[in-house]
């Protein structure tokens, strides 16, 4: 019943960020390119990886915690769903180009901030 309630909690506030964060991007670089969602999914892959580590091999955390953070807080920050549908749309607007770039920048860049986080996570 705990990890229900962490997930819910960690839901809530990783919605509300998502939510900011647009706000935030959008009002200093506009709409015209999905920045906001790509910001979102690469500082989310980032805080995956450095998480998932640190809350594995460093810190103690009860479990329902952990996977309120990951699983809630995350899950919920994240938006590949998001990201899909932004995706579908540039391409069904006949910009195949930006659409393109904007999978290979989701992609390269959110897996490689995943190995950053991992990697600080075990040698700081």
């Amino acid at each position: 019943m705990y990890t229900f309630l962490a997930i819910a909690i960690g839901a809530v506030f990783g919605a509300w960020s998502r939510y900011l964060m647009t706000q935030l991007v959008q009002a200093i670089w506009g709409q015209s390119f999905p920045f906001a969602t790509l910001i979102i999914n690469v500082s989310g892959c980032f805080a995956m990886g450095f998480l998932f580590v640190e809350t594995l091999e460093r810190l103690t955390l009860p479990g329902a915690v952990r996977t309120g953070i990951l699983t809630g807080f995350l899950g919920a920050y994240t938006t590949f769903s998001t990201y899909s549908m932004e995706t579908l749309l540039l391409a069904e607007q006949g910009a195949a180009v930006r659409s393109a770039i904007y999978v290979l920048a989701s992609n390269l860049i959110g897996i490689t901030a995943a190995f950053v986080g991992s990697y600080l996570a075990r040698n700081l």
